[in-house]
């Protein structure tokens, strides 16, 4: 008997691939678009952002073109409570979070798994770069690292369950992107050429500060830039307009360049610091999830990213609690930030990661 498929859709060459790729395999399929939020709500474009009208339209061509039904599913209510609140709230607090994290935690691999199999559907097909295995020694599903390291995007999947593991189906994890290309060109998708979202979908030109503005309908409060000991330099513009590591764009006049190395919300300060002060060598990371074991019983050797696009670095991890870990690098790293994931690696398997804390 056939699998039974439901097709996450955004109207890019991945996903569309991925669909080509299951109907290949013999699985029945479904193609579906998920409504995350209305454009003009977010001061988008209509071309721009991966969740546009143009985009469902590119997904349901695609859909039709290779023969299988196409559906929306509105989830913009989830998606405004578990992305763009927490993206809001966290940045409010002085973090810096990941709401494509979040997007796949709650939305892709939480929302539209549980849909599916409510459906009688037997998985979620995406088109991630990424690779699931299972482990028949320990019975655990393994997320691994694509084949492709330069779209590699399993940092941003490290929050996967077991069971959305066993769920999940990633056709594009052995292949390059070229190749992805090429079959879409191959198939006449209309999408074979259409350039990869680079933004958060949400965020209208990576301006931030003023997304948060506008969907809260309040201003930020200035306040303070401080040194480490507490002395006032001069005064900010809100702690939303300013990630740990920046220089420029401070708008003060210094004898010696300063970086940003806190964002302190309580006392609504921006702390900044000689650049070498940035480089720290132990984090603690809360809200974890560990996938290739239940849990780190004894110190372990790691290779760990703090960012999607950074080289993963040696480090030692310890657990020090049901939902806390502790990494130490064997090098100091600049500019960590609260709110970032922190994501473990075994040569190409990903152990697990957590928040920044």
């Amino acid at each position: 008997m056939s699998e039974k498929a439901v097709i996450a859709m955004s109207g890019g060459v991945d996903s569309s691939v991925a669909a080509l790729l299951s109907l290949q395999s013999g699985a029945s399929c479904v193609g579906v678009t998920l409504k995350l939020f209305e454009n003009a709500d977010v001061g988008e474009s209509r071309e721009k952002s991966c969740c546009s009208l143009a985009d469902a339209e590119d997904a349901r061509r695609v859909a039709y073109a290779v023969g299988m039904p196409h559906y929306i599913f509105d989830f913009s209510e989830d998606f405004r409570r578990d992305v763009m609140d927490r993206f809001v709230r966290e940045y409010r607090e002085g973090r810096t979070p990941n709401p494509c994290i979040d997007c796949n935690r709650f939305i892709k691999f939480g929302r539209l798994t549980r849909r599916a199999a409510d459906m009688g559907f037997d998985c979620v097909v995406t088109g991630h770069y990424a690779r699931i295995s299972h482990d028949a020694g320990s019975g655990r599903r393994l997320l691994l690292r694509a084949a492709d390291p330069s779209k590699d995007q399993s940092y941003v999947l490290y929050a996967m369950t077991q069971e959305q593991l066993a769920r999940t189906r990633f056709p594009l994890g052995n292949l390059r992107k070229r190749e992805v290309r090429e079959i879409a060109a191959e198939n006449a998708f209309i999408n074979a050429r259409k350039r990869d979202s680079q933004d958060i979908c949400f965020v209208r030109d990576g301006k931030y500060a003023d997304f948060i503005e506008a969907y809260t309908g309040e201003g930020c409060l200035p306040g303070d830039f401080t040194d480490g000991g507490g002395r006032v330099l001069g005064r900010h513009r809100g702690l939303i307009r300013y990630t740990v590591g920046q220089r420029k764009g401070l708008g003060l006049a210094l004898p010696a360049p300063l970086y940003v190395r806190e964002k302190r919300a309580v006392s609504n300060t921006v702390v900044l610091c000689p650049e070498r002060d940035l480089y720290s060598r132990v984090l603690e990371a809360r809200d974890i999830n560990l996938i290739a074991a239940e849990r780190i019983d004894r110190p372990l050797r790691v290779a760990a990213k703090l960012r999607y696009a950074q080289e993963a670095r040696a480090a030692t991890v310890w657990q020090t609690g049901e939902d806390a870990l502790r990494v130490e690098f064997d090098e100091p790293q600049r500019a960590v930030a609260c709110g970032q994931a922190v994501v473990l690696y075994d040569g190409d398997t990903v152990i697990g990661g957590g928040t920044i804390a």
